[in-house]
């Protein structure tokens, strides 16, 4: 059965436009430009229903539920604990209220950590308060596969450690022939091995220039030049970089990201 990934947001920490800088490179016109938080929803289709899962809950989750109609879901994986991939965490009250029953997410220890201390109240009733928690909290480990059950079937998710700057790090995933990385700065050798033979792999690709915790568009280009995916997708992308200027620099077989991006690969 096919997995079936949409990009529910490919911007950067302050998506495109941002305020006080606005548009930056980018043409407004163009509704590609316009980026939402990094995040993608997995969806695996049987005879049953559907099994879906996303990545982060970002700033901009509840309009990014509302496009891509996601009526339920399965299970929130994180990738690591910065604001533009966690605090748009509440949002999930909403659907959780709809689907009555609580969801499970998976987060490393260090994530976990930070989002329950952020969050308390989301994992477990505060002292006289009325509302009841709304998400189960589950341990995710580098390299521990772990499968997501729903009415679609599994979806098996491995879990990758990437260095996102000096001393922090960030997961990415591989799901089946895919490989989402939105955030990192160096690639472990064990990230390569995990990441070898993909059929897609969608990846960070901050701006021009170098940045401490992200690729930049030649180390995004030599990585996937290693690691010789059949397609590539550049994700969280600075407001200097345009949709359509970058798209005709690229390489065939490399494409730029854009909000709403469907992709299917054999699950």
């Amino acid at each position: 059965m096919a997995l079936t990934i949409t990009i529910l947001g490919c911007g950067s920490s302050g998506g495109v436009p941002r305020p006080g800088s606005g548009w930056g490179a980018c043409d407004p016109k163009n509704p590609k430009n316009r980026r939402r938080r990094c995040s993608i929803l997995v969806e695996r289709n049987g005879g049953n229903g559907t099994t879906s899962l996303i990545v982060d809950t970002t700033p901009d989750l509840r309009e990014q539920l509302i496009d891509a109609d996601v009526k339920h879901l399965d299970a929130v994986l994180f990738t690591h604990d910065h604001a533009d991939h966690t605090h748009g965490i509440d949002d999930m009250r909403a659907l959780v209220l709809h689907m009555r029953k609580r969801i499970p997410v998976y987060a490393d220890p260090v994530t976990a950590t930070t989002l329950q201390t952020r969050f308390g109240y989301i994992f477990e009733t505060p002292p006289g308060s009325l509302y009841p928690p709304i998400l189960e909290m589950h341990s995710m480990q580098a390299g521990e596969p772990l499968t997501i059950e729903g009415m679609g079937g599994g979806i098996c998710a491995h879990p990758i450690v990437l260095e996102h700057g000096p001393g922090y790090e960030a997961l990415g995933f591989r799901f089946a022939d895919l490989g989402y990385v939105p955030d990192v700065s160096m690639m472990p050798a064990e990230a390569k091995t995990a990441l070898a033979g993909l059929d897609v792999l969608i990846l960070d690709c901050l701006r021009e220039t170098p940045h401490p915790s992200h690729f930049s568009l030649s180390q995004a280009l030599e990585a996937i030049a290693e690691l010789a995916p059949r397609r590539a997708v550049l994700t969280n992308l600075h407001i200097d970089l345009d949709y359509e200027s970058l798209s005709k620099r690229l390489p065939p077989g490399i494409d730029v990201a854009y909000d709403g991006m469907s992709l299917t690969v054999d699950g």
